[in-house]
């Protein structure tokens, strides 16, 4: 048995074909973000009845004011060198590690000093040591072993796996833990500390790679020179990531914060995990194949096709079993974001469905796409935004990402996408067709027949899952057979790529 298993994992370490490395690197990472988010979401739900709404809301606005600065000062330096045609990037190492140890103490500095004022900014003064202590994660991450560039770039997602997943588990185990001692915001905050800090021990146990303090201004300067667009993109993803989160904090309160950004969570995460699993390795794998036009063109319909064929039954069946979900699973404390969390899962969709094109993006030398049309997002939304929650609360502000993302971006993304591979935009539809007939098939027959039978919350949360499960994978199945899909080819592609 042992030399069994042993022989599985080396048939699973990603060698051979590009197309075999991103099938087998797919499984390290999907096994990973499996894993990691699996310990994350289950710590949440442990804490969600240890802590209050507004507990959450205050390491909410601690996250969005670390993450702001990060996202401000991201050069995109691991996008450049995982997007150098050369395998090995060991001359520019020394110089990303500065630049980033520079990063981390700037934001660091940066944080401690106006802690108080952006306390201030959204009225809880319990905020300001919380920032504080966040901001020791930057300094944490700008230490790590640069090395670990090559576990992407070089698709050895088996490293990768145990790289983040060892992470996940310490932020469970401390969070936990601390959450049963003193059930205060203090819990989260060292879980969200204790992840980075295994990550940074673990990244030169993992990668013989030993950084020198040593700075290139030349490899610094090509760096930085593929990096501005990534730095432009990483502020407007940031604003139309988090952007509607500050302002509900700033604008309404603490509490209903909590209630947004936990609704977001658990309605954004399944799909878009999925989405990430797929964008993380075709980054890499695009940016090995990006000057064969027709064969990008080819893996890129085909990823856009499994992805939906993943997302679409994840968000619906989210907005389906989202009331049972809460009432059974959460309590009664967390119910007035039941509705904000059903309008976000279909916001989840998009973003599934669409954040594979950035990795195109990117691969083809165009990051600045993500830039424009990230702009564009974050105008629609600041004009809306205001009217939209003053009006309906954290609703609207629901309904106006939600809203942007169906009518306006998904169309200029669409578009964009074919038109760099020299494609259809029907073709990208009709990947979405399919999965989205079989979804709402699911969501409508699973949703008359609640009307029909009352049980309690736990029970129809138990029944929902696997008959959704059952009813969507029955009318793929039909799709399929009927009109050639063919996500039957891409589930043989994988399992062919597996075998090698």
């Amino acid at each position: 048995m042992k030399e069994r298993i042993k022989a599985i994992l080396a048939h699973l370490v990603p060698t051979g074909s590009v197309l075999q490395r991103t099938i087998k690197s797919g499984i390290w990472v999907s096994a990973t973000k499996l894993a990691a988010r699996s310990m994350q979401i289950l710590m949440l739900i442990v804490l969600a009845r240890l802590l209050s709404p507004r507990e959450f809301g205050l390491l909410g606005i601690a996250l969005l004011t670390v993450g702001a600065t990060r996202r401000f000062t991201d050069i995109g330096l691991n996008a450049a060198l995982i997007q150098q045609k050369e395998k090995n990037v060991d001359s520019y190492l020394d110089t990303t590690w500065c630049l980033e140890i520079a990063r981390g103490l700037l934001i660091f500095g940066v944080l401690f000093l106006l802690s108080p004022l952006i306390a201030q900014l959204f009225g809880e003064p319990r905020a300001q040591p919380v920032i504080r202590a966040l901001a020791f994660s930057p300094v944490i991450y700008g230490l790590r072993n640069p090395g670990v560039v090559y576990f992407k770039k070089n698709l050895e997602f088996h490293k990768h796996f145990l790289y983040n997943t060892s992470g996940g588990f310490a932020q469970f185990v401390v969070g936990v833990t601390y959450a049963l001692y003193s059930p205060t915001v203090w819990a989260l905050v060292f879980a969200s500390l204790s992840r980075p800090t295994i990550k940074l021990v673990l990244s030169y146990v993992l990668h013989d790679y030993r950084p020198w303090p040593s700075f290139d201004i030349d490899a610094a300067r090509e760096l930085i020179d593929f990096g501005k667009w990534i730095t432009g993109a990483s502020i407007i993803q940031w604003l139309y990531n988090s952007g509607d989160d500050a302002f509900v904090g700033w604008f309404l309160s603490a509490t209903a914060l909590g209630f947004y950004q936990y609704a977001y969570r658990m309605a954004d995460t399944p799909a878009t995990e999925v989405s990430g699993v797929i964008s993380q390795i075709t980054f890499p794998a695009y940016s090995a194949i990006q000057e064969d036009l027709d064969e990008l063109r080819g893996a890129l319909y085909q990823s856009l096709r499994f992805t939906a064929f993943l997302a679409f039954p994840m968000s619906f069946g989210i907005a389906l079993v989202a009331p049972s979900f809460v009432r059974a699973i959460l309590g009664s404390d967390w119910t007035p974001m039941i509705l904000t969390m059903q309008i976000l899962a279909i916001y989840g969709l998009l973003h599934a469905i669409t954040r594979n094109f950035g990795a195109v993006w990117k691969a083809l030398g165009r990051p600045d796409l993500l830039v424009k049309t990230g702009s564009l997002r974050v105008v629609c939304i600041a004009i809306a935004i205001w009217p939209m929650t003053a009006t309906w609360g954290i609703e609207g502000t629901a309904l106006t990402v939600t809203g942007i993302s169906l009518f306006i971006l998904l169309p200029i993304d669409v578009y964009l996408a074919a038109r760099l591979v020299e494609g259809h935009t029907i073709q990208i539809y009709m990947e979405y067709l399919y999965p989205f007939v079989a979804a709402a098939v699911m969501f409508g027959t699973l949703w008359y027949a609640r009307t029909l039978i009352a049980v309690s919350p736990i029970v129809e949360l138990l029944v929902l899952i696997p008959a959704g499960a059952a009813i969507y994978i029955s009318v793929a199945f039909l799709l399929e057979r009927q009109f050639d899909w063919g996500v039957g080819q891409n589930i043989r592609m994988i399992v062919n790529g597996i075998r090698g």
